[in-house]
């Protein structure tokens, strides 16, 4: 159903293939006023090959071209207008969306490839704060994405969970921790003892040594020292997992920082027979003069490695175990350098797979114009901010729909959903300011509103005693009022590539956004229920609205309720 392929396919056979049809794609148009057709083709670029005036060479292919799907050829000087056949395509369009259901839009360029794909990453013993919405909710959605265009995606959690912090942390719980209250409330009860831990070390400085001490003895593997650790991380996942699945995010694997721990000697080995480490002030470093980079830091002065250590053993593990077509790694644009410097290393050790790795950055969340601080213990809690959005959304429910069946449900989708779109809706560059009520608006570019233009249809639907079965083949209708929507439909997958393709869940956003606003134009001038010869075509058109709204939602992480 690419009516681009198929006008290059006639235009290539038109100019007895002086232009291929991959070459022909890239050149035609969508106008953009509806009046000038769907697609347009200009002459220009053949003026040379041709030897003729672009207007002579529209006049003259307008003859040559002849297809059922285009009911209007028109010359606008060195332009090519072409009109679609509204009734055969739409129907062609319909039929496809019911016969596919929500299969449809789906793309296979993608040919089984993996994707691994770094996201959400919290620190154990920490709070899940809002700092990890975005990480969480981009690259959720980038997932669901690339799975609709063919590849296999691979979710990975690469907790923060090693580090001297967690040497402070022991040291803290073996004073003043108490096992009851841990495990009453782990992680607000963990980050008290660690912010204890400071305040005590600022009169008590020896309180540094003895943090490093137990740290020194969890990396040799001190049984103690383990069994906290293991403790406090199992503690936290629990935690984690609460809010993971508010959200219905899953992760295909938890392998974080500690993992790594025994795969950081071979690359230490491997960059040493490769000699690309150099000694700088007694630390180990990868010189990137060539790249125009900073020196990548190795092993500190004192033999400890470092992130990059880390990270280039995750790199060449998640190559060698999950093969893949693809490395994304969703993480704040403070970290470009980070990951620059990680890809540079990897080219110069010989890795060619180096150049599918991509660092996918994104803007901060903000609050009052401010980054959200985590820092003396100021920190903006996701679950209650979820929590507070679910409780909102139901109040709005008891206001204007209190006899609504399921009403604890239907809040949990609509406050969920209202704080990932308000996120996914903006370009991930974008810096995003938090605020509930205008994540919760049921009017405008806000998940409440797609979700309420899909429940409305469904109601249609239901009234309609609409089903997908008992459409006819051959709906009695001109499609003319229905056409701008049905335009919108065949744009989905468009979408979708874009999104793909530029790792920007956003377009996926812009879009279900416009086909809701479309529709609920068209079902304000058009009585679809009215008993007339166009009836079940029309339903039908709302049935494969509600197909692509709910099919949009999901591909970014949002569920659709049918009722609101």
């Amino acid at each position: 159903m690419n009516f681009k392929k198929e006008l290059a396919e006639l235009l290539s056979v038109a100019l007895e293939g002086e232009l291929s049809v991959a070459e022909l794609e890239i050149l035609i148009e969508k106008p953009k006023n509806q009046s000038l057709g769907d697609l347009a083709f200009p002459c220009f670029s053949l003026a040379k090959v041709k030897r003729k005036a672009p207007n002579l060479i529209a006049q003259e292919l307008s003859e040559k071209i002849q297809s059922p799907t285009f009911e209007k050829i028109e010359v606008v000087g060195a332009y090519l207008n072409l009109f679609l056949n509204k009734k055969l395509v739409s129907e062609q369009v319909i039929g496809n969306v019911i016969a596919q259901k929500s299969e449809f839009g789906s793309l296979d360029f993608g040919a089984g490839g993996n994707v691994t794909i770094d996201m959400s990453s919290p620190n154990i013993a920490k709070p899940f704060s809002m700092g990890h919405l975005r990480s969480t909710v981009i690259g959720n959605a980038i997932a669901k994405i690339v799975e609709k265009c063919g590849y296999k995606p691979i979710k990975i959690n690469h907790l923060g969970d090693w580090g001297t912090q967690f040497g402070k942390l022991i040291t803290a719980y073996k004073l003043w921790g108490d096992a009851e209250k841990v495990k009453q409330n782990p992680i607000k009860e963990l980050l008290a003892l660690y912010i204890k831990f400071h305040d005590e070390a600022t009169s008590n400085p020896s309180l540094e040594d003895d943090g490093r001490a137990w740290f020194k003895k969890l990396e040799d593997g001190d049984q103690e020292a383990l069994d906290l650790w293991q403790w406090f991380r199992d503690e936290s996942l629990e935690e984690f997992s609460r809010i993971y699945n508010l959200m219905n995010v899953e992760f295909d694997s938890f392998a974080g920082e500690a993992f790594y721990n025994d795969k950081m000697d071979r690359v230490v080995k491997l960059l040493e027979e490769k000699q690309l480490l150099v000694e700088s002030d007694q630390a180990q470093v990868v010189e990137l003069t060539e790249e125009e980079l900073p020196p990548c830091l190795i092993k500190k002065s004192d033999g400890a490695t470092l992130y990059a250590t880390r990270d280039l053993a995750a790199a060449i593990y998640r190559k060698e175990n999950y093969d893949f077509a693809h490395s994304l790694y969703v993480v704040g644009h403070e970290q470009s350098l980070h990951f620059k410097q990680l890809i540079a290393v990897l080219r110069k050790m010989g890795f060619e797979w180096a150049e599918k790795m991509a660092h996918i950055p994104f803007g901060m969340m903000l609050k009052d114009g401010k980054k959200m601080s985590t820092r003396k213990g100021k920190v903006v809690l996701l679950e209650e901010v979820l929590n507070e959005s679910i409780a909102m959304a139901r109040h709005n429910i008891e206001e204007k729909n209190p006899m609504l069946p399921n009403k604890d449900k239907v809040a949990e989708q609509v406050g969920v959903g209202a704080v990932i779109f308000h996120d996914l809706k903006n370009n991930r560059m974008n810096d995003i300011e938090f605020s509930l009520e205008e994540m919760l608006r049921f009017e405008g570019e806000t998940g409440p509103y797609v979700q309420y233009t899909y429940a409305r249809a469904c109601s249609i639907l239901r009234k309609g005693n609409w089903q997908p079965e008992s459409s006819a083949a051959d709906y009695q209708t001109s499609w003319e009022k229905e056409w701008k929507v049905v335009s919108f439909l065949m744009e989905f997958s468009n979408a979708i590539k874009r999104a793909c393709v530029n790792y920007d869940p956003s377009q996926v956003a812009k879009y279900i956004v416009d086909l809701a606003q479309v529709f609920n134009k068209y079902y304000a001038e058009v009585k679809v229920l009215e008993d007339s010869k166009e009836r079940e075509a029309r339903l039908a058109l709302v049935y494969s609205v509600t197909v692509v709204l709910k099919e949009g939602l999901r591909l970014l992480g949002i569920e659709a309720p049918e009722e609101m």
